[in-house]
């Protein structure tokens, strides 16, 4: 195998292994006026991979045990998830009823 095949090889792996990541915890989007008061949570997560289900999962983790996390919003700014994570989704926790 020659070196270029060879670093090719292990380029592809390496984007294979970090698309491959799960839904994780990041910085939340600010409250814009109007949303609900309370924690927020930020998730970053692959669009193709990561089910809404598994989002809000990894949300209901971050939020306090009394709460429930409520998707308010989701970006795609590049300065808070990965190029291969790009999207943000964001969560406030409020109190169960």
């Amino acid at each position: 195998m020659s070196l270029r095949a060879a670093l090719l090889l292990i380029a592809a792996a390496a984007l294979g292994g970090c698309g491959s990541l799960g839904p994780y915890a990041t910085l939340p989007q600010t409250a814009a006026p109007g949303q609900p008061a309370g924690q927020r949570v930020g998730i970053c997560y692959n669009t193709l991979r990561s089910s809404p289900a598994q989002v809000q999962a990894e949300a209901q983790r971050e939020c306090p045990a009394d709460t429930a996390a409520q998707p308010v919003d989701s970006d795609w700014y590049m300065q808070y998830c990965p190029l291969l994570l790009p999207a943000r989704a964001s969560f406030v926790c409020v109190a169960k009823k």
